[in-house]
This record gives C-alpha cells, sequence and structure tokens, in this order.
C-alpha cells in the first residue's frame, strides 16, 4: 500500500489500549523512535502457569495521578533502550492492542517510567508501520476522546 493511500495522524494522538482497560491515553507519535513506550510503576514480575507475567499500573491521564488502571499482560522481553538523553536501560517489552480511528492491531510496548515525560506513551515507528502517514504540524487527527461528567461536590448524583 502507497502512503498516500494511508490515513493521515498527527503528532501525537489519543489511543485507546483495550486489553489494559485504558479507554483514552495521549500519544506521542515518534517516528524517531523503534518501539512504543508507556508510563508504568508499581512493576511486579510474577510465574503463573510456567509464564511471567508483569503487573503494573498506569496514570492514563498527564498531570492526573488520580486515575490509576492497574494492568497485567505476559512478558515478551527485556530488552535495552537508549532514551532520548542517551541512557540506557533494560525495559520490559509487553504485547498488547492498541486502538487508533477505526483500527486495532497488536503492538510491543516497553514499560517505563515516564512520570517526568510530557506524554505517558509513544508510539514509535514499529506501531504505526504500514498503517499510517504522519503528518508533524496537526494534532488530534483522530478526534478527542469524550468528556467524562464529572461532579461538583455537594452535586446530586
Amino acid at each position: 500500500m502507497k502512503s498516500h493511500q494511508l490515513p493521515v495522524i498527527g503528532w501525537r494522538e489519543w489511543v485507546t489500549l483495550p486489553d489494559f482497560g485504558i479507554d483514552a491515553i495521549k500519544a506521542k507519535v515518534d517516528t524517531g523512535l523503534r518501539s512504543a513506550a508507556i508510563h508504568a510503576y508499581d512493576i511486579d514480575i510474577h510465574r503463573r502457569g510456567g509464564v511471567d507475567i508483569v503487573r503494573f499500573k498506569v496514570h492514563p491521564l498527564q498531570r492526573n495521578t488520580t486515575r490509576t488502571v492497574e494492568a497485567q499482560a505476559r512478558l515478551l522481553d527485556r530488552r535495552p533502550v537508549r532514551s532520548s538523553s542517551g541512557h540506557a536501560a533494560l525495559r520490559l517489552v509487553v504485547a498488547t492492542t492498541v486502538r487508533v480511528f477505526d483500527q486495532s492491531w497488536p503492538i510491543e510496548l516497553t514499560l517505563s517510567n515516564r512520570d517526568e515525560m510530557g506524554f505517558r506513551m509513544l508510539l514509535g515507528r514499529q506501531a504505526i508501520r504500514r498503517r499510517f502517514t504522519v503528518d508533524p504540524g496537526p494534532s488530534y487527527l483522530t478526534g478527542k476522546p469524550p468528556r467524562r461528567k464529572t461532579r461538583r461536590k455537594g452535586s446530586k448524583p
């Protein structure tokens, strides 16, 4: 398929990770990055049925630590990854499904503490390869997630 036939996404998009129960997380589309990465903390590895399972927590919304999602996935690998600052670290790799526009597909995702970073998730070139063309100017071409209704203190449910 030629690139002009592919849907266009911007440099940042809202995506869904249905396997983890994350209905909206803002991801930076980073074609300089090989794999995808997500902010994860309280990471715990345990063995179940001869398979390593990784349990972790995610704050899917930037600058918001009140919403926490607990997730788990089979550990695929441990890989050395070099950060943008040049620091190398061994990261855990899991597989999950990502949803952008009306498309869903499996991706590999490294787990790292991105608490101080601008985005909770990065979508690297392997995750979007042969699926999208990236326009580095606009944002949120896939749309914005529906706003959650919040109750004000003292209001009726």
